[in-house]
């Protein structure tokens, strides 16, 4: 198996893992076992766990991110929808198998205290996510604050959907984010 493979395989066995168990309960045997490669050809790859968890994190990221964007903008909606389809697409992901909330705060709960590259990373993820629902919803006619607060409904969908194992928050954002961007926009 080239580097490359072998690579592959050891981050999606360590993303099974870590959403699912945790970042702190999965050893590297569990990692190693669990994608096939030997524990040598894994340390070769990843020298360290922290190592692991960072790469983790970062694929996980531009995943995450690049099926937001992939969504919102295949609804080839209006501005305004385009802010509130990032909320369909949250509930879909809400509803999906072993959904376990958001692996960045469960990653920065875990080691955040401990580990700077974990916590760089989340402040990244939720940067950029922040970034992102801030640009459509200026797009929209919102000013930057209500795209912040709109990104904020959003983090709160996720965290409750996590908490109660439903995909209703989703819907409950959805709906706060359409009357504040209808607020907003109606008062320009």
């Amino acid at each position: 198996m080239d580097s490359e493979g072998a690579r592959t395989r050891i981050l999606d066995a360590a993303e099974d893992l870590f959403y699912g168990r945790g970042i702190q309960t999965v050893g590297m045997d569990a990692v190693r076992s669990a994608s096939g490669v030997t524990l040598r050809r894994l340390y070769q790859l990843f020298p360290s766990k922290g190592d692991l968890v960072e790469a983790y994190l970062l694929r996980r990221d531009a995943r995450w991110r690049a099926g937001l964007a992939t969504y919102v903008d295949a609804t080839g909606a209006a501005p305004r929808e385009r802010v509130l389809a990032v909320f369909d697409w949250l509930r879909g992901w809400f509803e999906e198998p072993g959904f376990r909330g958001c692996a960045f705060i469960n990653g920065f709960g875990e080691l955040g205290a401990t580990s700077p590259e974990v916590a760089a990373a989340a402040r990244r993820h939720k940067e950029e996510f922040f970034r992102y629902v801030t640009g459509l919803a200026t797009a929209a006619g919102a000013p930057v604050a209500t795209g912040r607060q709109v990104a904020l409904l959003a983090e709160g969908a996720i965290t409750t959907a996590a908490l109660t194992g439903s995909s209703a928050p989703a819907g409950e954002a959805r709906a706060a984010a359409a009357l504040l961007l209808d607020a907003v926009t109606a008062r320009r």
